[in-house]
């Protein structure tokens, strides 16, 4: 199993999506997040575990699924568009987020930016309410990918303080309303709910 820490390393570019009969194929501009890969590695493209299939000094290639691409926010992604992209943790890595694992639970629109004058405030609508079971406020939260704190939450909103390092090192500065993201909850909060409901 591969595990994610949800600290950005670099900001890709799609350069290719190859459309097929139940999946696509993703060609990923990137340098960093290839510079010790191999084949089988794994790699989060905006917070889903990928399969790194062909890489070379400029980027990877990696296959998605149907239902990944039904279930998440790759499946709206056109050539050109960033993405966030981080390694599997290694074995003596730094832990500098929270543990993500790359499983998308399920999607968020942005409803607006609020900028302050140290950070901007981010307000998303989840697609599924039911997701809100797994929040809670100054809990983690994983967005495209990228460990967050929610700093608010209430009737399926939440919020994230966003400071400029954080715009800057990811994608998430060039989200506009509108756009969704993938979201993945934190894994503490899935393990206890599915206890309780036992």
């Amino acid at each position: 199993m591969a595990v994610f820490t949800g600290i950005i390393e670099e900001i890709g570019h799609v350069e290719k999506i190859e459309s097929l009969p139940d999946a696509a194929r993703i060609r990923v501009a990137a340098s960093r997040v290839v510079s010790d890969a191999d084949l089988g590695d794994s790699i989060s493209v905006n917070g889903v575990c990928l399969t790194v299939t062909d890489f070379d000094d400029t980027g990877f290639t990696a296959d998605v699924m149907k239902v990944t691409l039904d279930y998440t926010s790759l499946g709206t992604l056109s050539e050109g568009a960033s993405v966030n992209l981080e390694r599997a943790m290694s074995a003596r890595g730094r832990f500098g987020g929270h543990v993500v694992q790359g499983h998308v639970d399920g999607t968020a629109t942005l409803q607006d930016r609020v900028p302050s004058e140290h950070w901007e405030v981010f307000r998303f609508q989840l697609d599924d309410p039911e997701l809100a079971t797994y929040l809670v406020k100054k809990g983690s939260i994983a967005i495209n990918g990228t460990s967050l704190t929610i700093a608010e939450l209430a009737d399926g909103l939440f919020e994230v303080s966003l400071i400029p390092a954080t715009l800057e090192a990811t994608m998430l500065g060039e989200l506009q309303p509108g756009d969704k993201v993938n979201i993945e909850c934190d894994v503490l909060a899935k393990y206890v709910r599915a206890m309780l409901d036992r």
